[in-house]
């Protein structure tokens, strides 16, 4: 009888299990192996991109909430703009009101009223305020708020505008105020 190692000798004995033939029926667990490493891959892939979709969600939040306080600090800005060029004529104006207590003079009195209100007037007008002009024109309903309909002393002011109780304004070439006025029947 012969021993383990005589059989391992002759080439006998325990089976190689490294041997090609044994080896053939595990290639399923090499494809195994494959596919796991692929879906390692992908599911790499696919947490890269979850971080990039935070990432963006996260800069076009912080992009939102920038401009929205950007908007805010530019109608502010705007704001001050318009009060500091009002300022000068809230001073010309307090002035006028102290010389109204000491002054009998009507005409000077008037002549600093009209100062004042031409110094308002072109301030408001440097910063893109227009009155519209309604008196004769066709009566327009995106413009104008009838107040009443008289009848038109002639045909050709029928629709048209009479009298103009309120001054219409734009501001930068966009209505503001209606004009409040009396239509032609």
């Amino acid at each position: 009888m012969q021993t383990n190692e005589q059989d391992t000798e002759k080439g006998k004995g325990m089976p190689d299990i490294n041997a090609d033939e044994n080896l053939a029926g595990t290639t399923h667990l090499n494809d195994a192996l494959a596919d796991e490493s692929e879906f390692d891959k992908k599911q790499q892939e696919l947490d890269e991109m979850k971080d990039k979709y935070l990432r963006l969600v996260a800069e076009f939040d912080n992009f939102r909430k920038r401009t929205a306080k950007e908007r805010i600090e530019l109608m502010q800005t705007a704001n001050k703009e318009t009060i500091v060029a009002l300022l000068d004529v809230l001073d010309d104006s307090e002035r006028a009101a102290k010389q109204l207590e000491n002054t009998t003079d009507i005409n000077a009195i008037k002549e600093g009223v009209m100062l004042v209100f031409n110094k308002l007037k072109s301030t408001l007008q440097a910063k893109g305020l227009k009155p519209m002009e309604n008196l004769h024109k066709e009566f327009d309903a995106d413009l104008h708020d009838a107040v009443t309909e008289i009848p038109a002393p002639t045909e050709e002011l029928k629709g048209k505008v009479l009298d103009e109780l309120q001054k219409g304004y734009m501001l930068n070439d966009k209505l503001i105020r209606h004009a409040r006025v009396v239509v032609g029947k």
